[in-house]
This record gives structure tokens, sequence and C-alpha cells, in this order.
């Protein structure tokens, strides 16, 4: 996976939200103090350049919109997360996440009932 920076996921991160539009739109989604627009279509160039952003061009203006989903993103982005912080381990995961002392008991209770709702499915699956 190619890893974006911080820069580029903000940039990413508002494409997404926003479908497409020009450097003038996407800084408008910046918040106070906005980076130059030479900066963001410097940006937006590179993201180009790693696949992850198309253009669609009106005479010297491009329309920017993304090339791979917030949702395909994610998945890789976290594939490589397990791989490289725990050990590809999803017990290591859990119990790093479950440690966390920001989690209450109304968290974790959500979270159990996600990953009973998940055996249930794949117990079925099965059958």
């Amino acid at each position: 996976m190619k890893e974006l920076t911080k820069a580029e996921e903000q940039i990413m991160q508002i494409l997404w939200k926003i479908k497409k539009g020009f450097v003038h739109d996407i800084l408008e989604y910046f918040p106070k103090p906005k980076p130059a627009y030479n900066t963001v279509s410097t940006i937006v160039r590179i993201l180009e350049k790693k696949d992850f952003v198309g253009h669609q061009a009106y005479g010297k203006s491009h329309e920017y919109y993304p090339l791979m989903s917030k949702k395909d993103y994610t998945k890789s982005f976290f594939k490589y997360f397990m791989t490289n912080y725990f050990s590809n381990s999803p017990k290591e995961f859990a119990s790093f996440f479950a440690n966390n002392e920001k989690l209450g008991v109304k968290d974790l209770e959500d979270i159990l009932k996600i990953m009973n709702g998940q055996i249930d499915e794949k117990k079925s699956k099965k059958k």
C-alpha cells in the first residue's frame, strides 16, 4: 500500500466528502489558517502520481476526484496497521483496544454486541 502523509490524507478526506472539486473547493474545507493554494495544488498533483486522485480538465482548470474509495483505503490501511503494529494478530489488537482507558463500559458492551452479531452470522453461514 502506498502511504499517505498527514497533508495528503487530509486532502483525501475532503475529496471523499465532496466527491469532486477544484483546488479552491478543497481549500474551503480546511480550517483556518488555510494552507496556500499552491500548497494544496502541489499535494493534489502528488496524490495523482500516487494514483489516489484523478482529474477532469476544463481548459487550464482541473476538477479532482478520488480514484480510491474511503472504504478501500481504510481496509488497506487497517491491514498495514494490523501487520506492522499488532503482528497481524486480531487478539493483540482487541486486547490493546479493550484496555484503552477512554473506553467506558457502555462502549465495551456495544463492541461486544457487534462481535456477538458477527459470531452468530458466521456460525449460521457454516450450517
